[in-house]
């Protein structure tokens, strides 16, 4: 398993892939992702995920970003923006890989936190990122749980 940079080469497959039907309404198509790494620039971390020549995933981080400007504006976080695996390779420890490498940016970066929020409802993410030691902080934004990965 490897991450790319989204180029010219491999940008149109990037905007075609897709998670399952079900979990549609849990995460952004890559496109929105991609039109907002734009608008962020160099606090966005948009990468691709291959299992060798395969294209089976798209992850973005968020680095440095103001959390809620209007409560704290010194409250700059980096975390886990979006998480899209293929429908037909999930299961498959991509995921796991994917928030792995946020995980090492983010420390590469001095960082020592990594944030992600997830959408509460039966079939959503949550055991996911449990699993993988992020903890509920009590906060929520937008509706969706936010969690924390002391790094």
């Amino acid at each position: 398993m490897r991450l790319e940079r989204v180029t010219p080469e491999n940008v149109e497959a990037a905007l075609a892939l897709s998670v399952r039907a079900d979990q549609e309404d849990l995460v952004a198509p890559v496109a929105v992702s991609l039109a907002e790494a734009y608008a962020h620039g160099e606090n966005a971390w948009p990468r691709l995920v291959y299992d060798g020549d395969r294209l089976v995933g798209f992850v973005m981080a968020f680095l440095d970003l103001p959390w809620d400007p209007a409560d704290d504006p010194d409250d700059r976080r980096s975390g886990l923006w979006r998480l899209n695996i293929a429908a037909d390779a999930q299961g498959r420890g991509y995921g796991r890989f994917a928030v792995g490498a946020v995980c090492d940016e983010i420390r590469a970066r001095g960082g020592t936190q990594v944030y992600v929020s997830w959408t509460p409802r039966p079939g959503g993410p949550e055991p996911f990122y449990r699993k993988l030691g992020f903890r509920p902080t009590g906060e929520v934004s937008d509706g969706e749980t936010v969690a924390v990965l002391d790094l």
